[in-house]
């Protein structure tokens, strides 16, 4: 152990190479102020210092170990920064702040890899560190077999097995900066109370110890802040926050409740249900009471309720859908009509298999026509995408008295096509399937629903 004036001198130094590195960040990153100045940094006290103590991030501060930092800046004055850099985008992309997972370990690397892409690719002076040169050669690897490296895609390749066991180690061995452990331990909201010791606030500032949702809530609308700014000011940067911004919209993309969604394109129709919101209650027992089993008032045996009659799903079969995709979606969109409160007893559903022309058109009228469909589905055409011929379709079957009230069109596809000119005088809504985050454009008038091909 040290004496008190060494170790008073350790911590002093500790403090000025942390501040440092936080001033160097901001000067560089001007989008990332806000980030950076919502954590501060606290050293570990004695009581819990161990011989592995390192630095780490719980989304409002950044414990560090003063040993740790001044054996780290004096083999690498870099290190330190990109370790800061590091733990702040853990925050950014909201990695500390996950609930449930199969594989702790996995996450965790999973998260490394991804901040650590990031910094690689900003190549700012203040991060250069050794390090980067053996990083890059794995990035570029797991690109390849990827794709855009964010944490939850590296998540699900390392647990579908894909990486063997010594390629783990030595990833790890690459990409690992800080401490984790801290982001699985249940922080419970405390209410105001002293300042933190050995923090670099004014003394005696109340701290607000924050519940893991409310440092979510944070944290996205912070990254929200920052993918404005990169987005409306992305010249500016140039093209080097590209990964940054994937990365942000995955956290701030909306998750979609394709059930909610569907329900939206709903009519409302007259159903043979006992209406529970018009029943009188006082009367019905009055009458039970007063004339021996004679109610003065029956239910109604009929209700206004949302169903779904006339409807069109349009498929994109052109070559770059995937037919697996596919009848997961029409499989999800199934299991949700067939729902009592979603179907009426007879509907109007066409089925429209199109990529640059009509391939197939089923009609569905029950139930039973829509589970023998799904037995015997069977993917057609396999060209161009070109929208336009099904809305003519559509179009034409409405002059022909084929709907009474076509309510909604749902396309499903997975790319960019050619859009009709004339908004059509029905709900229409597109639905992309995407697992890299574009951002597709839509006239006007459609709706857009972005989901990825785990949603469906």
């Amino acid at each position: 152990m040290y004496d008190d004036e060494t170790k008073e001198k350790i911590e002093h130094v500790a403090r000025d190479v942390m501040r440092l590195a936080r001033n160097s960040l901001t000067v560089n990153l001007r989008y990332l102020d806000m980030a950076i100045s919502m954590l501060r940094p606290e050293q570990i006290k004695d009581s819990d210092l161990t011989a592995d103590s390192t630095m780490s991030v719980d989304g409002e501060k950044i414990m560090y170990n003063p040993v740790f930092i001044l054996k780290k800046y004096r083999g690498a004055r870099n290190i330190i920064p990109r370790y800061y850099l590091h733990m702040v985008l853990h925050c950014v992309f909201s990695h500390a702040f996950v609930t449930t997972l199969i594989d702790r370990e996995m996450w965790d690397l999973a998260c490394d890899i991804a901040v650590e892409s990031i910094i690689c690719d900003l190549n700012l002076g203040c991060t250069g560190a050794a390090v980067q040169f053996e990083q890059v050669e794995q990035i570029e690897k797991l690109k390849k077999e990827v794709g855009m490296l964010t944490a939850e895609k590296l998540y699900r390749y390392f647990t579908d097995g894909n990486v063997p066991d010594d390629r783990l180690e030595w990833l790890k061995k690459c990409f690992s900066a800080d401490d984790h452990a801290v982001w699985y331990e249940r922080v419970k909201l405390t209410g105001k109370g002293g300042a933190a010791e050995g923090g670099d606030g004014e003394p005696g500032a109340d701290i607000y110890l924050m519940s893991a949702a409310e440092k979510r809530a944070l944290w996205k609308e912070i990254a929200e802040r920052m993918q404005t700014d990169l987005e409306t000011f992305g010249k500016m940067h140039g093209d080097k926050p590209g990964n940054m911004i994937q990365n942000l919209s995955e956290v701030t993309r909306e998750k979609y409740d394709y059930t909610a969604f569907l329900k939206k394109f709903a009519i409302m129709g007259e159903a043979m249900k006992i209406n529970d919101d018009e029943f009188d209650n006082i009367f019905y027992t009055y009458g039970l009471t007063a004339y021996k089993n004679m109610p003065l008032v029956e239910p109604l045996e009929y209700k206004d309720v949302k169903r779904i009659k006339d409807f069109v799903i349009a498929i994109d079969t052109s070559g770059s859908v995937s037919g697996e995709l596919v009848q997961k979606f029409v499989q999800k969109t199934y299991n949700i009509l067939k729902s009592e409160e979603s179907f009426f007893r007879r509907i109007n559903l066409h089925i429209i298999q199109c990529d640059a022309d009509i391939q197939e058109d089923v009609k569905i009228t029950c139930k039973e026509e829509f589970d023998e469909y799904l037995k015997h589905m069977r993917l057609r055409g396999f060209g161009g995408t070109d929208f336009r011929p099904v809305f003519g379709y559509v179009d034409k079957l409405i002059m022909e008295h084929e709907f009474t009230n076509l309510k909604g069109l749902i396309y499903f596809t997975d790319g960019c096509g050619t859009f009709p000119e004339r908004q059509p005088e029905y709900s229409t809504a597109f639905v992309f399937i995407n697992d890299d985050y574009n951002n597709y454009e839509v006239p006007v008038w459609a709706i857009k629903l972005i989901l990825k091909s785990d949603e469906i």
